[in-house]
């Protein structure tokens, strides 16, 4: 398989809050051949458990076996893939680039645009906060490159299903 055949996949990995999970967690991915290309823990309601949402890269066909070796380790209690359901995936990003007070104008257009936050504004710098979806960010980033990016800060997908099903 050429690397055109990988894809992108969203995971939701509910645990218990012990230590080595995470650890344990990331061999079953390195293992087959995954890479991570994100990843955010976060406590669950009650704080014994945690919702680990993973982005990772690999052949589409080693993902069933990734899932179902992710759930036979003692701290998962699920794992769920929502590369292609109906699920609510948001991203959040801070960009900051250079700017001076003849740019300026355009950029903030741009940020309008994107529904950004301004967070930091100097005469020669602003920071961008943006929400939304992946492409979404990656579009804004793509537009925001005709200025000069000096950081570029992405916290990762967050996941959950939408109506009444088990995120």
């Amino acid at each position: 398989m050429s690397n055109s055949d990988k894809a992108m996949h969203t995971l939701s990995v509910y645990v218990s809050n012990k230590p080595g999970a995470l650890a344990r967690i990331a061999q079953v991915f390195a293992r087959r051949g995954f890479n991570i290309e994100s990843l955010v823990v976060s406590p669950a309601v009650d704080g014994q458990f945690s919702r680990m949402t993973i982005g990772c890269s690999g052949h589409s066909s080693g993902l069933d076996q990734i899932i179902k070796q992710l759930s036979k380790l003692i701290d998962v209690l699920h794992c769920i893939d929502h590369t292609y359901d109906e699920s609510v995936v948001k991203e959040m990003g801070l960009v900051k680039i250079a700017i001076d007070s003849e740019g300026r104008s355009e950029a903030l257009q741009i940020a309008e645009h994107y529904g950004c936050k301004t967070v930091d504004l100097t005469p020669d710098s602003m920071i961008l906060q943006v929400v939304g979806n992946p492409a979404k960010i990656d579009a804004l980033e793509e537009m925001i490159s005709k200025f000069k990016i000096i950081e570029l800060v992405r916290t990762g997908k967050v996941v959950m299903s939408r109506g009444q099903e088990i995120t």
